[in-house]
């Protein structure tokens, strides 16, 4: 019988650990800016440098986070699991792949990448970016974060689709599952009969989908779901 093949879905929480702040944390970056101005194209065509100082911070903020045993633990599986495992991240943090994850799908783009708006050359973003810098490929003053906004369409759709189309396990590591298309994954899986799991400190809008719930911290979840599935 061949291994399972695994599709891992993380969001916010699973970095909250490392000291980066989720949406709804009270005093955090988020709390100080309303979405609809730094997380929409609209946002930025309004006022670009509010835009481009809150990435900024983030990018900073994210400079100097370190990953936890989670992201280690997921790391361990992608290393050991003999399997397929396609791990899709709702971060833009680059934690991951500190944390020793090689592939990852970043469908909401990352801070450590630039992009131009004009011609859509990516390259890597300099800590501090500033508005009107120039493209590195078409010269034009049109660059921005390499983020998909609220109203844009998430990146590698169908490569996820794809690998959710064959799952045999889906599990969603601290997300929210109010956000689409991401919360509509576990419906996807449930679909091709794979079994589900999540991983919260508290259960997400879609938790009545998953067959296997478990609340606390996901440095503590996700090394024992871990141990578990590379044990067979």
């Amino acid at each position: 019988m061949s291994a399972p093949s695994i599709v891992i879905l993380t969001g916010a929480g699973i970095s909250a650990e490392s000291g980066l702040g989720t949406f709804r944390d009270e005093g955090g970056l988020w709390a100080q800016h309303r979405i609809e101005d730094v997380a929409t194209p609209e946002g930025f065509a309004r006022n670009p440098q509010r835009v481009v100082d809150f990435y900024n911070a983030r990018r900073a903020q994210a400079a100097e986070a370190s990953p936890n045993a989670a992201h280690a633990a997921l790391a361990r599986l992608q290393a050991e699991h003999l399997g397929d495992v396609t791990l899709v991240t709702q971060n833009v943090d680059d934690l991951h792949e500190k944390g020793g994850s090689g592939d990852v799908i970043h469908m909401h783009g990352a801070l450590a990448s630039a992009l131009c708006a004009a011609c859509e050359h990516r390259w890597p973003a300099r800590l501090e970016m500033s508005v009107g810098e120039e493209c590195p490929a078409c010269a034009a003053p049109t660059i921005r974060p390499d983020i998909v906004w609220f109203g844009e369409i998430p990146y590698h759709m169908e490569r996820i689709e794809r690998a959710l189309a064959n799952a045999d396990i889906f599990a969603a590591i601290g997300t929210s599952g109010n956000v689409y298309p991401a919360a509509g994954f576990v419906q996807m899986a449930r679909h091709v009969g794979a079994e589900t799991v999540e991983m919260n400190l508290e259960p997400g809008e879609n938790v009545g989908l998953f067959d296997d719930i478990r609340e606390s911290k996901a440095s503590e979840t996700v090394p024992n779901w871990v141990a578990e599935v590379l044990a067979g």
